[in-house]
């Protein structure tokens, strides 16, 4: 058996070149969407799920040049003009409402309670009050899909908590319920893509990685928000860690998982790995799960540290990825850096700073 050490002074300059990379990324491929995800100069879920793991490094740092960052990159976007709201557009608003809270700037709540009103009482809802998600290029509104939880349920239960409304924190917590409902496999655990109401069905049936990343990492980061009646709590707990229980099964030998989590010729795809290694040794440290499963959370650090390249760019993301109808579909989804790809790996790393003993950090 041979191990693998790992030194905190590592980590830190590894966080250093990702937040680099983030800061620097090109568009390396010939994009298909309304609007650049790949490009840190857009407002969309992208740039959000990156503007929330640099803002927790923040809080776990105090490097102010991270804050002056958020700051001017919403200051500029702000004067450029919002885009329309949807599920996806509503990603960065989390962040403002964090950015509020340090400057206390009255411009950055009047939006984002603009934005939390509308989330809740005018988005419109599939049967059983599903938020679907509806984007910038998606009309079809009797969907549910698992990267709605992360895009918007986070901020409204959020705006929730930060404004005292019950309401919101309540409709937060619905919609972790409906979601769980429809999405939620009962034989594995696992997590589908997608749900259509029309169709009564799951799509393709997939059990796609990095949608099972954004339950598993937005689940972990709503029980620190919004704290739900202890019922509902240990429900959800139970639901993580049979998820869980499946992912160890499913861990290829190298640590990583695939982008289709059951599918051996599937690629293997670093986004959903930092996801997941995130939200395991995160629900370890809480005392969420078993302590076993610390060492499934490590394999996948250390396999993501092996995809971060000498520049802090992290390789083997899967590009943005809409709901499929055949297996085949997620198969040939190109493969490219992206914010998401990096700041899911940043929020990877910053945790990892909360597991060090004085020997360091080791994997097996």
């Amino acid at each position: 058996m041979t191990m693998t050490h790992l030194k905190r002074e590592h980590i830190e300059a590894l966080i250093e070149k990702v937040i680099q990379g983030l800061q620097n990324l090109t568009i390396t491929i010939e994009e298909d969407t309304p609007v650049s995800i790949i490009s840190m100069n857009q407002w969309d879920w992208s740039q959000g799920v990156a503007l929330f793991s640099l803002y927790l490094y923040y809080k776990e740092t105090g490097n102010r040049s991270i804050l002056h960052y958020l700051s001017e990159w919403f200051d500029h976007r702000i004067r450029e003009g919002l885009p329309p709201k949807n599920v996806n557009t509503m990603c960065p608003m989390l962040t403002l409402s964090y950015l509020y809270e340090e400057t206390r700037r009255p411009d950055y709540l009047e939006i984002c309670e603009e934005w939390v009103c509308y989330a809740v009482d005018e988005m419109p809802r599939t049967p059983e009050f599903g938020i679907p998600h509806l984007t910038l290029e998606s009309c079809s509104d009797d969907q549910l899909r698992d990267d709605t939880l992360y895009m918007t349920v986070l901020f409204i239960g959020r705006m929730g908590v930060m404004l005292r409304r019950d309401y919101y924190i309540q409709e937060s917590i619905r919609q972790f319920l409906v979601h769980q409902k429809y999405l939620a496999d009962k034989k594995t655990g696992l997590f589908y893509h997608g749900w259509s109401f029309i169709h009564q069905h799951n799509f393709a049936g997939a059990f796609w990685g990095r949608g099972n990343a954004w339950y598993m990492a937005g689940l972990v980061d709503f029980l620190d928000m919004v704290r739900p009646p202890m019922g509902i709590e240990m429900f959800l707990l139970s639901s993580l860690e049979r998820q869980i229980q499946a992912l160890h099964m499913l861990q290829t030998a190298n640590g990583l998982w695939r982008t289709i989590l059951n599918d051996e010729t599937a690629y293997e795809e670093t986004s959903a790995t930092a996801g997941f290694a995130y939200g395991i040794l995160k629900a370890v440290r809480k005392g969420y799960i078993s302590e076993d499963y610390r060492e499934t959370g490590l394999r996948a650090l250390f396999a993501v540290i092996e995809k971060i390249d000498s520049s802090g760019i992290v390789q083997g993301v899967s590009y943005g990825t809409r709901i499929g109808w055949t297996l085949e579909f997620y198969k040939k989804i190109p493969q490219c850096p992206t914010p998401y790809g990096q700041s899911m790996t940043l929020l990877m790393l910053v945790e990892c700073l909360q597991h060090f003993d004085e020997q360091g950090l080791y994997e097996c």
